[in-house]
């Protein structure tokens, strides 16, 4: 699993644009800009495939380990947040 900053860079470094490299591999360019700053989790469907064919996660099958991780932290978060009011 490669870190989002290193993809980046490796674009910069071979001169492709994110917004080309979206559109020759088939995928919303909004969506790789979003799985490449953290505003979009990796989980299923084209995020995660965008993920799996930029080498951040694991090409396994769209598993339920990913969502499972999902689901846990976003119950964690609900908890943090009825703690605090």
């Amino acid at each position: 699993m490669r870190d989002p900053e290193i993809v980046k860079e490796e674009f910069r470094h071979r001169g492709l644009s994110v917004s080309g490299w979206a559109k020759r591999n088939g995928f919303s360019q909004a969506l790789v800009y979003q799985v490449l700053s953290g505003k979009r989790a990796p989980v299923r469907g084209e995020s995660y495939r965008i993920a799996v064919q930029l080498g951040l996660v694991d090409g396994r099958e769209e598993g339920y380990e990913d969502l499972e991780s999902a689901l846990k932290q976003k119950r964690k978060l609900r908890e943090m947040k009825n703690m605090e009011g």
